[in-house]
């Protein structure tokens, strides 16, 4: 089991953020991601959304960064960590100027990007973006072709109904080859078929830990899968999530100091398929307790669950 971080300040979400956090400026996100990459987590992840609807902010909060600028942001400031989003909402920017994003961010990281992407789920966002929300899905598919065309193709042509292009160069390309890793969010068995014809992993939200393996099972049944091996994120407080961000309080998914709870969590989910997860932050009191406890958990989880 690989374990993650999400980046410090990177969303003021009530079901997971805690309020100390709001406080952060970009020196202490930059101190806890050098941090970080040199106690060796595998991956710092972030999430993405452009415009919070008033009514909504309850839930979801209006502080959110965009993933590839702050990404390279972290970028700059480390040497090994990956550098993921949870999630890039695929159909709300022009794939064209995305697949350059993050060949870029790929390209100055020395290949360490990992796009995750999904195709969202508030209409209300796509609405102000003028993105029709309820053509997200073939966007998508479009959207993944195309940049995949971008990012592997010396004379890269795509024809679609949502982007086209020929006679055309792209350059720099990612560092990763084939192309730089592309996983993909959501439950649905569309992004399952997703995975099964373009992603390198998959990122479950809404989806029962114990659903996982049959999950598993329907993307290797697709035609399109070539048997290559697939990774799963799963962020055991993601669980303390529901539906549109709505908290939920019956779970078991809060943080411990308890080591063997944390070990024994990672040990159920890796059962289950799963290859990453964040350990979940129990309260802390500021910033020089959760540099603390970065340090607990790659002292005493980490090594007991690689």
């Amino acid at each position: 089991m690989k374990i993650n971080l999400r980046i410090p300040h990177a969303l003021e979400l009530p079901a997971l953020s805690q309020k100390w956090e709001f406080d952060l400026g970009h020196a202490e996100v930059a101190t806890a991601m050098r941090l970080a990459d040199w106690l060796g987590y595998h991956k710092a992840v972030l999430g993405e959304h452009f415009l919070i609807p008033a009514d909504r902010i309850e839930a979801s909060g209006d502080f959110w960064h965009q993933p590839t600028v702050a990404l390279a942001a972290v970028a700059g400031q480390t040497e090994r960590i990956g550098l993921a989003s949870m999630i890039t909402i695929l159909p709300l920017q022009n794939p064209i100027v995305q697949a350059k994003a993050w060949a870029t961010l790929d390209w100055f990281s020395g290949g360490r990007a990992t796009a995750v992407v999904a195709v969202g789920w508030l209409k209300e966002e796509f609405d102000l973006l003028g993105v029709p929300f309820h053509e997200r899905g073939r966007m998508c598919d479009e959207y993944v072709q195309a940049m995949i065309a971008l990012w592997t193709e010396d004379s890269p042509v795509f024809e679609g109904k949502y982007v086209r292009f020929r006679d055309v160069r792209f350059a720099p390309k990612p560092v990763q080859q084939p192309h730089l890793a592309l996983w993909f969010g959501g439950d649905a068995a569309g992004p399952l078929r997703r995975i099964a014809k373009w992603g390198d992993g998959w990122a479950p939200f809404l989806t029962p830990p114990e659903k996982f393996p049959d999950a598993l099972d329907f993307i290797r049944s697709q035609p399109e899968f070539d048997g290559r091996a697939l990774g799963v994120f799963f962020a055991i407080e993601s669980m303390n999530i529901g539906d549109q961000h709505v908290a939920r309080t019956e779970t078991n998914a809060g943080g411990s100091w308890e080591v063997q709870h944390m070990v024994d969590l990672c040990g159920r989910l890796g059962d289950l398929g799963v290859t990453e997860t964040l350990v979940p932050m129990p309260p802390l009191d500021g910033f020089s307790a959760y540099l603390d406890w970065v340090r607990w958990v790659a002292d005493e989880i980490m090594p007991k669950v690689a």
